[in-house]
This record gives structure tokens, C-alpha cells and sequence, in this order.
């Protein structure tokens, strides 16, 4: 009989899809990834982080976009209710 095994803490903790866009070069001045905007600490979390986080995390990095390039933070595509705190 075969059994089914359950997904690993990794797989069920990432809910959502990393913000990489495969332009990976750290900015030696502050430490953040000039295609995400991630810092090192960031990128190695992800993963872990569950949902909640990741979206906290897709907000902190919507400003540091806008400071970075200087445009408009953009509205986010997806319609998912964020948490007051």
C-alpha cells in the first residue's frame, strides 16, 4: 500500500509566490536586491514566513520600490483583504 505523504512545512508556510523577477544584484550601498527590493535576510525567509508576512513583506517592499525609483507606489492586482492592526 503506498502512502500519501503530507507537504513539507516549507511548501505549506509559502503561500504565495516569491516577488523575485530574476534580476538578482545586491546594491552593495544598502544591502537590497535592485529586482525585488529584498534584503538577503528577506530572500532566505520567504519561504518560511506564512502568509500574513509575506503579504506585510509584498507592502514593504511596494514603498521601497517607490522610494527607489522615485514613481508612485503602485496599487496592488490582487484583492486580498489586508489585516488592520
Amino acid at each position: 500500500m503506498a502512502t500519501i505523504k503530507s507537504p513539507s512545512a516549507d511548501q505549506a508556510a509559502a503561500k504565495l509566490p516569491s516577488p523575485c523577477i530574476s534580476v538578482c544584484q545586491m546594491d552593495p550601498s544598502d544591502g537590497v536586491c535592485l529586482g525585488c527590493y529584498r534584503t538577503r535576510g528577506e530572500i532566505a525567509s520567504w519561504r518560511s514566513m506564512n502568509e500574513v508576512d509575506q503579504l506585510k513583506l509584498l507592502d514593504v517592499l511596494s514603498e521601497r520600490r517607490a522610494v527607489a525609483t522615485g514613481a508612485k507606489r503602485r496599487r496592488p492586482r490582487r484583492q486580498v483583504p489586508r489585516l488592520v492592526l
